[in-house]
């Protein structure tokens, strides 16, 4: 029994439940820029580009076999950098939209501003006054 108490203090503890509800956010932040990626942006400059679908792209290295009727004996051996570069396409996007979203943040935070410095107490500036004291001497 006391590797399951232990094992439920560790996992009840402020920092583990914050970082499951970061990670479980992320997930479905990154679902929603994976679709503002795919079905918003990617078609407007696939048009830009010549109605490129990146991830058909690659280099084929070795053709597949046919035998018969059209039947694929081997696929074929191939790179596909289209993934690749959706990919990367998807990575800067994501990047970026979390920057704004961090920087929006940030903006929140320093909007709401200082609070000032609470007065000191009777006995800090008692400590205060003989600190100077001892200084001057």
């Amino acid at each position: 029994m006391g590797l399951l108490n232990e094992f439920k203090a560790f996992a009840m503890r402020g920092n583990v439940v914050d970082l499951a509800v970061g990670v479980i956010i992320g997930a479905a932040f990154g679902k929603i820029v994976s679709s503002l990626v795919a079905d918003i942006i990617m078609p407007p400059l696939g048009l830009l580009i010549g109605g490129v679908n990146f991830t058909d792209l690659k280099w084929v290295l070795k053709v597949p076999r046919l035998i018969g009727n059209g039947v694929r004996q081997q696929p074929d051996v191939a790179i596909n950098y289209g993934n690749f570069l959706q990919a990367t396409f998807d990575f800067l996007i994501v990047a970026f939209a979390v920057f704004v979203f961090i920087r929006l943040i940030n903006r929140l935070n320093r909007k709401q501003g200082v609070p000032p410095a609470p007065e000191p107490s009777n006995e800090e500036k008692l400590l205060a006054e003989i600190r100077d004291l001892l200084k001057n001497r």
